[in-house]
């Protein structure tokens, strides 16, 4: 569902529809039902996902920090249904729902975030540094701003290597006050004047940046507009409709993969979980702004749309939950059983080739 969305004077987001676009396949994104049961699971997957996470961190289990992607379900989801085979995906620090939408294993996922070697980089990357390269994730980055030089490079060489594939690079609206941000977006557009960068910018505005709001950290609240000044082109999408966000996503997927052009993306939406789960006061924020968002939840939207359409009722909705909770269970019990990494970890993939360190003289 295409839109142009602008945001309204109490931080909300207003949505004027337009015509419906064509998908790859001739199709109008989304009509299909069974489709939308699929990707209504992925979400349910995530967001139980990150429930549970919240609670292993506050049990202690979980160590370092943890930042979960509640009320933000709908960007990953639409976004990564548009991705194919050969495609790249890097994002920044609220990187769960990518390996579980590209097709890792959730215990896998869960064990890295436990920090066991059963994990995904075998319990050294914890929650931020999420890595699984065979289906298409290169991250995972905890340095606000510092992963997006290498989404626009991953860009640029699968251009320069004669490929089809495009990268999806992520960052939150935080990260575009950041120097690493406007070097690359200038690389970005420089290359892509020639096609040389297929690079499908998603900026995920979840109007702040930890506790600063968009409007308290930059003077100019458009962040799509930012990217004018390196010549590439951009659009805004209600990241918290599934249905406008599949339909942006597969349109400008396939506008970057046939000209070889970047494009941003911004899509408004908003985490109703705190920044990080230790974020328990929330001073930064009202408890009316986040009950606001909580109606517009993407997950509840998507609900009422399968009732409403009598794609499902009410027990399959129940039904989808608990299969989705018994997966995330036993996730969650793998995790936990797992064992500590070996001593011997701390020196592999530290260098690449055969003679890595191994911490002899």
């Amino acid at each position: 569902m295409s839109a142009e969305n602008e945001r309204t004077g109490d931080g909300g987001v207003e949505t004027q529809e337009e015509p419906r676009e064509e998908s790859r396949d001739g199709g109008a994104v989304a009509t299909d039902g069974e489709h939308l049961v699929e990707l209504y699971k992925n979400m349910i997957l995530i967001r139980t996902f990150e429930e549970a996470t919240q609670r292993g961190f506050r049990q202690g289990k979980i160590g370092g920090y943890l930042h979960v992607y509640i009320g933000q379900e709908a960007v990953a989801t639409g976004f990564i249904d548009a991705y194919k085979e050969g495609d790249r995906v890097i994002t920044a620090y609220r990187d769960h729902p990518f390996p579980l939408l590209l097709g890792s294993d959730p215990k896998s996922v869960m064990a890295e975030l436990y920090g066991k070697g059963t994990g995904l980089v075998k319990g050294k990357g914890g929650s931020m540094h999420l890595f699984d390269v065979e289906n298409g994730l290169y991250g995972g980055y905890g340095i606000v701003g510092g992963h997006i030089p290498l989404g626009v490079g991953f860009a640029y060489a699968m251009k320069y290597q004669e490929t089809d594939h495009i990268c999806q690079l992520y960052l939150g609206d935080g990260a575009i006050n950041n120097g690493a941000f406007h070097e690359a977006a200038n690389l970005s557009g420089l290359w892509g004047r020639d096609g040389m960068n297929p690079c499908l910018w998603i900026i995920e505005n979840n109007q702040y940046g930890m506790g600063t709001s968009v409007a308290r950290s930059t003077a100019m609240t458009d962040l799509g507009a930012k990217f004018d000044a390196y010549g590439i082109e951009h659009e805004k999408v209600d990241g918290m409709d599934l249905e406008a966000v599949l339909e942006v996503a597969h349109r400008t997927a396939d506008k970057v993969r046939e000209t070889g052009q970047p494009y941003v993306v911004e899509a408004l939406t908003y985490r109703t979980a705190p920044h990080g789960s230790a974020d328990f006061f929330e001073k930064y924020r009202t408890k009316d702004e986040v009950k606001k968002w909580r109606q517009r939840d993407p997950v509840g939207q998507l609900e009422h749309k399968l009732l409403e359409r009598e794609i499902l009722d009410e027990d399959a909705l129940e039904e989808i939950r608990a299969e989705m909770k018994e997966t995330i269970d036993e996730a969650t019990n793998f995790a936990d059983e797992s064992e500590e990494p070996s001593v011997e970890e701390l020196y592999t993939d530290v260098y690449a080739g055969e003679d890595e360190y191994m911490g002899e003289e």
